[in-house]
């Protein structure tokens, strides 16, 4: 790997432009989705619309907690630097993109169990937070984590990958890591509606401070234990997941 403040300087405008990627995947979602009311189901899309809304999502939430490892890889790069930067985002993205084949079938599913009654809902929603909040407390958890967090490791592994395909494999790699990291949160989203902006927007910020905090597995802990706590108190309290259940958030 190179270092220096050179290769520092030659780094940044690679993730400069993945950061306006995200930044312009948040101005689409926003102006595009943000004036619907958020419900658990699939939007009304079909799979190839739901993927792909589904990949514009996951680029405005992942691609910022991901510019630290990006930079760290552009500077791992002598030539070329921005085409190959695009390649490893394009296959970090496809990663989150097939993952969107479970998240329909998912969304699809909640979005029945919202027509049930308010009881089986309820069920669901707890089902689905437990779900999340074990995950978030497991070793898997921990050791794909602690790859997002401290991938110098992996920049090795990637220094080692032969031929024109490092850049895609490395990308693949590493998305299947914060695949692994982050799709308890993801079902989370599915139970909040699929394009709840402030779900969204809190999940992209503990995605964040997951991966970049100096407490972030403090917080992947904190966010199970409060999932599992949702997981009890929604039987009392069904605004917690007002599209299963049928409860009003208009006093919360």
């Amino acid at each position: 790997m190179t270092g220096g403040p050179v290769a520092v300087r030659r780094a940044a405008g690679p993730v400069g432009l993945l950061l306006v990627a995200a930044a312009a995947a948040w101005v689409w979602v926003v102006t595009r989705w943000g004036g619907m009311q958020a419900t658990p189901g699939t939007m009304g899309l079909g799979l190839p619309a739901f993927l792909a809304v589904w990949t514009l999502m996951m680029a405005a939430m992942m691609l910022p907690a991901t510019a630290s490892v990006a930079a760290l890889y552009a500077r791992t790069i002598i030539v070329r630097r921005t085409p190959r930067m695009a390649v490893f985002t394009v296959a970090y993205l496809l990663v989150w993109a097939t993952a969107g084949l479970p998240a329909y079938a998912l969304s699809a599913g909640l979005g029945q169990a919202a027509g049930l009654p308010a009881t089986v809902g309820t069920a669901v929603a707890a089902a689905v937070f437990a779900v999340s909040g074990v995950y978030q407390l497991t070793p898997f958890k921990d050791r794909c984590l602690t790859k997002c967090r401290s991938p110098v490791g992996l920049m090795l592994r990637y220094a080692s990958y032969p031929g024109r395909s490092r850049d895609l494999r490395a990308g693949a790699h590493h998305g299947a890591f914060c695949l692994g990291c982050c799709w308890s949160l993801m079902t989370l989203l599915a139970v909040f509606g699929v394009m709840n902006l402030w779900a969204m927007v809190v999940l992209a910020a503990v995605i964040s401070a997951e991966k970049l905090a100096p407490a972030g597995r403090l917080v992947a802990r904190a966010v199970g234990i409060a999932s599992i706590a949702l997981a009890v108190a929604v039987f009392w309290v069904p605004a917690l997941a007002p599209g299963l259940t049928g409860g009003d958030m208009s006093g919360m």
